[in-house]
């Protein structure tokens, strides 16, 4: 790693109102008396902390790479359900599995979480000796330890394959302690020590945040719900799935599903009642929402719209579904036959939102828990709660298997989770392979549908399908492929003499 441009992060540039941080960091050194200053108290920490998550968030690498919502976008692409149109900007490398190393995206999604981790680091390792009261002293380092989970987390589940095949493995480098630009580069830790940073991280935060009340406006800021989901989370892909059930429970608790004509709204309000985690967006602080000019597939103000969706994916909802209602075949010039699933809208002033946690996803977490743990009934229980909110069929239980209630489970993510970032991550987690296979009609020929034109006549068009079938090399999609992997960008293989070893 190239610490000095890289993770090596001046806490003087930080100091940022919430809704200030949309350039790079400056990533010059600071001498030991601005540090100093900064840390001297909590409010000054405070306004780091706060920095470093509006630098997370808002911070452009180019259009296509907007803060960590390239993260989420980069999982989707990657997955089974989002048919990424090929001639549109954005995400088509990633749809191809083809990212090179001296990519912008593999840089930008590297430095968002080394330079989150670094600054979380500062926080952690200074907060104690400032002065302050003592339980916004508590607060923040335990927003600090979340958030440096929230990295950790996601730099083990895409640069090494799922700690239930290997724990042992190589992951990545480890940093507790801020760096200088005298650090030296780490080697990669294993899959096993990072998941127990992260767990050490989120328990201690749970024990430093119970008494937080944050303000509905404000869910950007972690409170002991977001540690729930990130522990649920955690404890999921360690396959530890007491654990998971029980924190999405907690996680879950305060937060109601949203009322059934809310679905349709655009998923664009962190104000909605099923949201424990998200990022507000304004007019005036807006670069966060570029990420729905990829999601947002029926909205004039949106640029690519290129989120698409496979058409095998319509078939798994039944017409009932609230979210059924959200597909429509696109009858305009260009776009003729692609399947838009219109979950993501853009609001009249181009901004949106951006989810980084439901209740419905811990509601899932929690069924699978329960299924993998072979208690059956209290899993289809879960599943059909969220099923009764969606107005879907019921899961009928009945004398069906294990493996069968897993299975409706994992469906049920994919149907409700839809472009939200957890296609690639599920795919690794489960083991499993990408499934894109061809639409075909009831005949077994190519599918055929019916569109609107832009002057309001319809005529029958083939269905436009996912044009990616098989790895870069030809071959069939298969599960623990390395295609899966996000490639470590060049500048840390180039800086980094200790990386492989």
């Amino acid at each position: 790693m190239n610490l000095k441009k890289f993770t090596y992060i001046a806490a003087a540039s930080l100091l940022l109102p919430f809704a200030g941080c949309k350039k790079e960091l400056n990533t010059s050194p600071t001498n030991s008396v601005e540090s100093a200053l900064i840390y001297a108290n909590a409010d000054n920490i405070e306004t780091v902390l706060n920095g470093t998550w509006s630098y997370m968030q808002d911070t452009y690498f180019t259009f296509a790479n907007p803060g960590y919502s390239t993260i989420l976008r980069t999982s989707d692409a990657m997955g089974d359900d989002v048919a990424v149109i090929p001639n549109k900007y954005g995400y088509r490398d990633s749809y191809n599995f083809t990212h090179a190393s001296n990519q912008t995206r593999l840089g930008a999604i590297w430095t968002i979480l080394y330079k989150v981790i670094d600054n979380c680091n500062n926080i952690i390792t200074k907060i104690d000796a400032a002065t302050g009261p003592e339980d916004k002293k508590a607060r923040i380092k335990g927003q600090a330890l979340a958030l440096r989970a929230n990295s950790y987390l996601n730099l083990v589940t895409y640069y090494q394959f799922n700690y239930q095949l290997n724990p042992l493995a190589k992951g990545v480098p480890v940093y507790t302690e801020p760096t200088t630009p005298t650090t030296v580069a780490k080697p990669r830790s294993s899959v096993e020590d990072i998941y127990k940073l992260i767990v050490s991280d989120l328990n201690q935060a749970s024990q430093l945040l119970p008494a937080y009340n944050r303000p509905n406006t404000t869910k950007y800021k972690i409170n002991i719900d977001v540690v729930h989901g990130l522990l649920a989370r955690t404890y999921l892909n360690m396959g530890k799935w007491d654990l998971a059930t029980q924190e999405a429970l907690a996680a879950k608790k305060n937060y109601s599903y949203m009322p059934v004509a809310e679905y349709a709204n655009g998923f664009n309000d962190l104000k909605n009642s099923e949201w424990i985690w998200g990022h507000g967006q304004q007019a005036d602080q807006s670069t966060a929402s570029y990420t729905f000019h990829f999601l947002d597939v029926s909205s004039a103000s949106s640029y690519y719209y290129s989120f698409m969706a496979d058409p095998n994916f319509k078939k798994l909802f039944d017409a009932t579904d609230i979210r059924a209602k959200l597909f429509l075949w696109d009858g305009l010039p260009g776009r003729e036959g692609y399947l838009r699933y219109q979950k993501f809208k853009f609001r009249p002033d181009v901004t949106a939102d951006i989810v980084m946690m439901r209740s419905a996803e811990m509601t899932l977490i929690a069924a699978e828990g329960y299924a993998r743990n072979g208690d059956l009934t209290n899993a289809a229980l879960r599943l059909n709660e969220l099923l009764s909110a969606r107005q879907a069929t019921p899961f009928d239980l009945g004398s069906k298997s294990k493996e069968e209630v897993i299975a409706a489970i994992l469906i049920e993510r994919r149907k409700e989770l839809w472009g939200e970032g957890f296609s690639l991550s599920d795919i690794l987690r489960t083991q499993s392979a990408v499934v894109r296979l061809p639409a075909l009609g009831t005949d077994g020929e190519p599918l055929k549908v019916t569109v609107t034109t832009p002057d309001g006549k319809t005529k029958e068009v083939l269905a436009k399908q996912h044009t990616t079938l098989r790895f870069p090399d030809k071959s069939a999609f298969t599960p623990n492929s390395s295609y899966y992997l996000i490639p470590l960008p060049l500048t840390e293989l180039n800086n980094n003499p200790n990386i492989n070893n």
